[in-house]
């Protein structure tokens, strides 16, 4: 295992004794942490009266991350697990993620009870290795300058959540208002994680969506839920579209995602904020991605709240992803058109004749703005 010294130790022993000793307890029950102090084990459980040959296997669920490990979900069971040093990701993969499949040893009983004076290396099990992921949800990572590789040229990506089937991309009316380039982008995201998109309408209490937008989403053949989780209006079907899958819940942050799954998963009681006064944005509420189950079977996760969210696209893929575009672009003049401003663009043409949304086109070329 890694020896962790000064500020990145004491963090973990803080974030371990929050939960030992009861500060944010009740977020701690609902998560399925353990509310006794578990600590990340040391070599003994790889000691040659330990070795992990000899610990027993099991298969589980990566329900939530920390410094130095991840809470697996195996057997009907939450475990706090570290990861083995002989543990690598599959290549030009991340490390861990929320849904992904991996194999553990489970800790010896010494590893995991004792008072904890005396007893500083426990831990529920170790996690040995993981299974290749089907899908993905993932954004680009920017990163600061001081850890930026000035040789390198790619962004890096963050994996938000592993092996989904659908990605439920919620937006609201007002409060914060309906932002359809965001709603692109996920459409974008979606697409590339090979999930399926469902683009759920929120707060409609407030106000109806605009019957125009909902046209551009409608011709994309994407499932629409226009519901509201105070009311209870329409979450029937935003539960039918949910069932028995494994459901991500995207979007700005205060569209009312965590509100959502209060209202369709009983006791989950996720905490929230209400929107800011002074310009209607999203408070950041959810810090992690968190997994619920369904009732009747399947789980929906809550992932953080996003006001910009980056494509890593290069500009000539990023027509690939307009799917009105495909039906057109083969009359296009040049091969290798743009789209935005060459002699006989037939996608142009189809905008300026109504046959492709106006919205939609505008919504690609702002994106295309910001691909260097």
């Amino acid at each position: 295992m890694a020896k962790f010294k000064g500020k990145s130790k004491r963090r973990i022993k803080d974030w371990h004794q929050r939960y030992a000793d009861g500060e944010d307890g009740d977020d701690a029950r609902r998560q399925g942490f353990s509310r006794r102090a578990v600590k990340l084990p040391t070599s003994r459980l790889e000691a040659p009266e330990g070795n992990l040959e000899d610990l027993p296997k099991t298969k589980g669920l990566v329900v939530g991350l920390y410094p130095g490990g991840a809470l697996v979900r195996a057997e009907g069971v939450q475990l706090l697990c570290s990861v083995a040093k002989t543990y690598r990701a599959p290549e030009g993969s991340s490390a861990l993620a929320v849904g992904d499949s991996v194999t553990i040893a489970v800790a010896r009983d010494d590893h995991k009870s004792g008072p904890t004076t005396t007893d500083k290396d426990r831990a529920d099990g170790m996690i040995l290795a993981r299974e290749l992921r089907q899908t993905v949800l993932r954004r680009p990572q920017p990163r600061s300058g001081k850890r930026t590789d000035r040789y390198g040229k790619e962004i890096p990506e963050k994996v938000i959540a592993a092996n989904i089937d659908v990605l439920g991309i919620v937006a609201s009316t007002r409060l914060p208002p309906l932002r359809h380039e965001l709603i692109d982008r996920f459409l974008i995201i979606a697409e590339r994680g090979e999930l399926t998109p469902v683009l759920v309408v929120n707060k409609i209490d407030l106000a109806r969506p605009d019957k125009n937008v909902l046209a551009d989403f409608e011709s994309l053949d994407m499932p629409i839920v226009l519901c509201s989780a105070l009311t209870g209006e329409g979450l029937d079907l935003l539960r039918q579209q949910l069932a028995g899958k494994r459901s991500v819940l995207a979007g700005a942050s205060g569209a009312g995602k965590t509100t959502l799954i209060n209202a369709i998963v009983p006791g989950a009681q996720a905490a929230t904020q209400p929107v800011r006064a002074k310009d209607q944005r999203g408070r950041h509420t959810t810090s992690a991605a968190v997994v619920y189950d369904l009732p009747g079977g399947g789980l929906i996760i809550d992932t953080p709240g996003i006001r910009e969210l980056a494509v890593q696209l290069s500009a000539d893929q990023l027509p690939w992803y307009f799917p009105e575009f495909e039906q057109v672009a083969p009359r296009c003049k040049f091969n290798n058109c743009t789209h935005t401003h060459e002699p006989d663009c037939a996608v142009i043409a189809a905008v300026e004749d109504g046959a492709i949304p106006s919205r939609r086109y505008d919504s690609y070329l702002r994106i295309l703005e910001t691909i260097h």
